[in-house]
């Protein structure tokens, strides 16, 4: 068998690798490759792995760390993409691929698809749950704000702020809110003011601006740092249309930073109304319950059977007075001290409350006490047994004593209810009831 006559040059296998790698690397110095994402690999190094694929054929594709940190969002199988790259071969395998510097979704913006990624990823986690969510105080005395020192979101706030609140404790955090490493300074922003003494609330936010101004409000890590904080926080990025991550994962979404600052306050008003209707609901209980008992007792004053007890009836309505007057200073009192004590308003008004039932307690049991003892001060109380009142018409007044009448005196005897008119037969001043009921009982 004849062999073919041989040429000069012989190549090692290694030799002819890399002719061949220089070669595909002169041709194609750079290209743009569209496919599918097959084969999905992550190494412990943060280095990727992948194939990409179209109906036909498949391309090994690398892409180091120092390109993979760059891509904003999650690279996995399936993914349509476009890559950006160089050709080249794998010499110890004698494979050629595709060394990767730069990918973006293919009929998608990178950061729109980032965005998508982060929220499912996010909501999945549970982050965005209305359980999760915390209240805004009712009244804060000291208020957060993470966001640039520089930009016109801080000015609306403070305007806001001092416009409605003037006495508010506002600390500021200055932070980058674009670009690199802002981020990184937002969530520093979040854990210092979180674990800052007596923090109400905190605003974490910026004026508006594009998908990628905005970014910074969408980084995983911001998003972690406003759902671990201890204090509630009100995202304020400034774009009323579109959410960032930060919006959903926030305790309250606000679409400017003016907004949030009203936010914040905005319960003033309506909280000075409510203590107001609660005052005036206070004083109209007290007033009507006052009122009804003094009517009570100016019933009695009126009945002739109180002609001679009219001093201490009056005293008692002086009493009376006297506790109106005091119930009125203390409920003056808890609203002043509720009004002084704004941060801790829900306390404020259950201890508002229960003063305010305590003292209408211990007015009812005075009132109680004083209409037990004019009770038994009422010969009411003895004509109701059957005892009856005499009355001489012609002074008129209450006969106290036999003396007080002679013969042929007209007079009036009052049961509890009717009464009648006699005239007097005679008059005896030594029978006594003792012994007319024992003259009975014979």
């Amino acid at each position: 068998m004849n062999l073919p006559e041989r040429p000069e040059k012989i190549y090692t296998v290694s030799e002819i690798t890399r002719q061949i790698k220089l070669e595909l690397e002169k041709i194609f110095p750079v290209l743009w490759i569209e496919g599918e994402i097959a084969d999905f690999k992550r190494a412990h190094s943060g280095h990727l792995y992948f194939t990409l694929k179209d109906e036909k054929s498949a391309l090994n594709c690398v892409m180091w760390r120092s390109s993979a940190v760059r891509v904003p969002f999650e690279l996995e199988s399936g993914l349509q993409v476009i890559c950006k790259g160089q050709i080249s071969v794998y010499e110890q395998r004698g494979q050629y691929q595709l060394y990767v510097e730069g990918i973006e979704p293919k009929g998608k913006g990178a950061l729109q698809l980032a965005f998508e990624q982060l929220k499912e990823k996010l909501k999945k986690e549970g982050l965005f749950d209305l359980s999760a969510k915390k209240k805004l105080p009712l009244l804060p005395k000291k208020v957060g704000i993470v966001t640039s020192p520089r930009g016109a979101a801080i000015i609306d706030i403070i305007k806001t702020l001092e416009r409605r609140f003037a006495h508010l404790h506002i600390v500021i955090y200055p932070a980058k809110v674009q670009g690199e490493g802002s981020g990184d300074e937002i969530v520093e922003g979040i854990d210092f003011l979180g674990k800052y003494r007596d923090m109400d609330v905190i605003i974490v936010g910026r004026g508006g601006g594009s998908l990628e101004d905005l970014w910074a409000f969408n980084e995983e890590k911001v998003a972690r740092a406003i759902f671990h904080c201890p204090v509630p926080i009100i995202s304020a990025v400034g774009h009323e249309i579109d959410f960032t991550i930060a919006d959903f994962v926030a305790d309250i979404r606000a679409s400017t930073p003016s907004v949030a600052a009203e936010m914040v306050i905005e319960k003033e008003q309506s909280l000075l109304e409510r203590i107001g209707n609660l005052e005036k609901r206070i004083f109209h209980h007290m007033r009507f319950f006052i009122q009804e008992k003094k009517q009570s007792v100016t019933d009695l004053i009126h009945h002739q059977a109180f002609q001679n007890f009219k001093v201490r009836l009056f005293n008692l309505i002086q009493q009376v007075d006297e506790f109106e007057t005091r119930a009125r200073y203390v409920i003056q009192s808890l609203v002043q001290m509720i009004v002084r004590s704004k941060s801790q308003v829900d306390l404020a008004q259950e201890k508002m409350s229960s003063a305010a039932k305590r003292h209408l307690q211990e007015l009812r049991g005075k009132w109680e006490r004083f209409a037990a003892e004019l009770e038994n001060l009422s010969p009411l109380n003895i004509l109701k047994k059957g005892y009856t009142l005499c009355w001489k018409n012609a002074k008129p007044e209450l006969i106290q004593k036999v003396g007080d009448v002679d013969e042929g005196d007209e007079v009036t005897v009052s049961f509890f209810k009717g009464e009648f008119t006699a005239r007097v037969k005679g008059v005896d001043q030594n029978i006594s009831i003792v012994s007319r009921l024992q003259k009975k009982e014979e």
